[in-house]
């Protein structure tokens, strides 16, 4: 099990893990601040100089993911993670990443006011640091109160939130351990999505508005929007695993098998890491009535929307949406398409 702390700079997180692990039995401190300086020493400057928080780097997030997993499986027990997460996208890509694992996260949220919060950050020294390197530690911790704020909605609603604004570090932990023991700090729910052990074959729906705008949906457990659908089970037809997805997932049970659209292998690599076939079908147009009916299931998936083209290329992973760009081809022209890592091939 996991027990990650999350809150923004200067909540107070690194100093209640500490004191948390002398607490819970066979907990182990696991910082991933740590996995962020090697990757400063391992990567060239020129991919550093790219991102400006080591957090937007994908290699961050996925070792954050394989560290915590291979120290759980060496020594049991409870991890103890002090780090703060404030885009949603992150906590999904990571948190989905250890529910794949069957690692439970109990997530807590270390929440003081926010004039409490700026006068720790005034008053917070760094050892040995010079007094510039001081003050600029200071005002980014400052910067980031804005998107702390901007975040406390879905923090909120996701963590168990601990406002330790007048209590002390040994007092927060308790109040986390006791969470834990009384299951008050729940296990995050989101759904647990096995990784793939071999190449798997998947299928996905595409369905519209009398608009002609496509339905997206935003799952829990990886970043950016998807199609409805999901892997084809063993002995399982692909289009009828498209209608049992869609059915599953948003409520709607379609009249028709759907006609396949596009065919397009993804090749081995991550984060999927066997790659195999991802097939797009044609669901059709959703009368008034029935878009009245979309129902999501809370683990999977968070909100689903109709989007046009244009917009979906700002949701959706590259390769998703050159999928999507030569199913809407295929439609207009009625003949699938077959692709290879999302490009057509004559």
């Amino acid at each position: 099990m996991i027990v990650w702390i999350n809150g923004t700079f200067g909540a107070g997180k690194s100093s209640t893990a500490r004191e948390l692990t002398g607490l819970l039995p066979e907990s182990t401190l696991f910082d991933p601040e740590f996995i962020g300086d090697a990757l400063r020493v391992l990567l060239p400057r020129k991919r550093l100089a790219e991102v400006s928080d080591y957090q937007d780097l994908p290699s961050w997030r996925r070792l954050v993911v394989d560290t915590a997993a291979a120290m759980l499986a060496e020594l049991g027990g409870v991890l103890v993670v002090p780090m703060t997460l404030l885009r949603q996208e992150y906590r999904d890509e990571i948190f989905g990443g250890l529910a794949a694992r069957r690692i439970a996260v109990r997530h807590v949220l270390l929440a003081p006011g926010e004039t409490i919060l700026r006068e720790r950050i005034a008053t917070r020294e760094e050892p040995g640091a010079a007094a510039d390197v001081d003050l600029r530690v200071r005002q980014w911790a400052y910067d980031h109160i804005p998107a702390y704020q901007h975040a406390l909605g879905w923090l909120a609603a996701d963590a168990h939130v601990i406002d330790n604004g007048t209590l002390t570090v040994r007092e927060t932990a308790e109040r986390i351990a006791e969470a834990v023991r009384t299951d008050t700090a729940r296990v995050c729910d989101i759904v647990q999505t096995p990784q793939p052990t071999r190449e798997t074959v998947a299928a996905g729906v595409l369905l519209f508005d009398d608009a002609d705008r496509v339905l997206l949906v935003d799952p829990t457990y990886k970043p950016g929007w998807e199609f409805p659908g999901g892997v084809v089970e063993a002995g399982e037809a692909p289009a009828c695993a498209g209608v049992r997805e869609v059915e599953e997932e948003l409520g709607l049970v379609l009249e028709r098998l759907p006609e396949l659209l596009v065919v397009d292998w993804e090749p081995p690599g991550p984060p999927a890491g066997y790659g195999g076939l991802r097939l797009l079908f044609d669901g059709g147009r959703l009368s008034a009535a029935q878009i009245g009916r979309l129902r999501l299931p809370g683990p999977e998936l968070r909100a689903w929307r109709f989007v046009t083209e244009e917009e979906a290329a700002d949701l959706l992973p590259q390769v998703r949406y050159e999928r999507l760009r030569w199913a809407l081809r295929a439609r207009e022209r009625g003949r699938a398409a077959y692709l290879e890592a999302g490009r057509a091939v004559p």
